[in-house]
């Protein structure tokens, strides 16, 4: 297993080095760029302009532009070679050893190889903060919801399958088609509108606190808060939380719990259950630890798939809910042109979706003890 995990490590890296590549390739693609922010700015004279594009970079070459992003060439150095790509010199980092190599050996600062993703055009802040600000919002709703998502889609999936054609099956059926069809940003609005309208206005309609009651998220008052006032804060988050997490769970349980369902019923044909249950094993040992442990292999592969797009893409949950997490961050960059930021979530969401579909791969062995690593 762990020369599996090294190996699946080691091949993870060209696929992140090209996902950086379509990243940046992407974004240099679409409308407007950096400078759009202030494009038709008549407060802001052309030699301002002409300022803000050289102290970003934005003069040079998209090859240069890449390679100081990436942290391998020194943004110190001037000069092309072939007219658009870096010299070798530009390779040297500030102690004369490679750029790309630790701090700690080459000097350098710059660039995604030493943790360094820019800084935000809009607030002059770096990058690395303003996610890191972001994530934990989005962890704590993203976590909660997939707990709640997880443990209702597998236990009504695994449910209806082995109760197949009852009151119960058909009920989830109804359940699922109507989830699966009703678009997030509806639903969300109609929550708000029947919890947090003029009707019963029992919970807050958007936001992650209070903020009559605690300062803001994050902030250092609001943590000296929390250390004073853990219950009050923790039961505030709490009522916050209710409806973007229904917002996110409905459709996830409603796809989910078919997916379920379906892998279970497949399991409970297969001739190793019949001969399970033959042999007079009792149907709780059956339906649990032989047939489900094997229904939980397509499963684990579609919750592998889901979970990074969970904690990054429920752009419009946080967006109805103006909850202040990742996905919200990234409207907000999108419209004010801030690219680095985009660039930031993009790079997380890819290295997510490499690191959950490798914790699938994992999770296989242990589901299924008839593969070997």
């Amino acid at each position: 297993m762990t020369k599996f995990v090294i190996r699946r490590a080691i091949q993870a890296i060209p696929v992140l080095f090209g996902i950086t590549i379509v990243v940046y390739g992407i974004l240099l693609a679409a409308p407007g760029g950096p400078e759009a922010k202030f494009a038709n700015n008549p407060r802001m004279t052309q030699e301002a302009k002409d300022k803000f594009i050289k102290a970003w970079g934005l003069d040079q070459p998209i090859p240069i532009q890449y390679c100081r992003w990436m942290g391998l060439c020194n943004p110190e150095t001037e000069g092309t070679m072939l007219g658009s790509l870096p010299t070798p010199a530009a390779f040297i980092g500030p102690s004369g050893l490679p750029n790309f190599l630790p701090t700690v050996m080459s000097g350098a600062t710059n660039g995604l190889l030493h943790g360094d993703l820019g800084r935000s055009i809009n607030s002059g802040e770096p990058v690395v903060d303003r996610i890191a600000r972001a994530a934990l919002p989005t962890f704590i709703l993203a976590g909660i919801a997939l707990v709640v998502w997880l443990s209702i889609a597998i236990t009504m999936g695994v449910y209806a399958a082995i109760h197949r054609y009852s009151l119960f099956d058909n009920a989830a059926t109804v359940f699922s088609y109507v989830g699966f069809a009703m678009p997030t940003f509806w639903l969300g609005i109609m929550l708000i509108f029947i919890f947090s309208g003029p009707g019963l206005n029992i919970l807050p309609a958007g936001g992650m606190t209070e903020t009559r009651l605690s300062p803001p998220f994050g902030s250092d008052q609001y943590w000296a808060y929390f250390g004073q006032h853990p219950v009050q804060a923790l039961t505030d988050i709490g009522k916050h939380l209710i409806l973007p997490v229904i917002t996110l769970v409905v459709v996830n349980i409603a796809g989910d719990s078919r997916f379920v369902r379906a892998s279970m019923l497949e399991a409970l044909g297969q001739d190793f259950v019949r001969t399970a249950k033959a042999k007079g094993l009792p149907a709780r040992v059956v339906n649990f630890k032989h047939a489900l442990r094997n229904a939980l292999l397509p499963v684990i592969t579609n919750i592998g798939l889901e979970i990074p797009f969970l904690f990054t893409g429920a752009i419009v949950t946080e967006t109805i809910f103006s909850w202040p997490g990742i996905g919200k961050l990234t409207i907000d960059a999108t419209r004010e042109f801030d690219y680095p930021i985009l660039m930031g979530v993009l790079l997380v969401t890819s290295v997510l979706v490499v690191f959950a579909n490798l914790l699938a791969d994992i999770a296989y062995g242990y589901v299924d003890p008839r593969i070997k690593y």
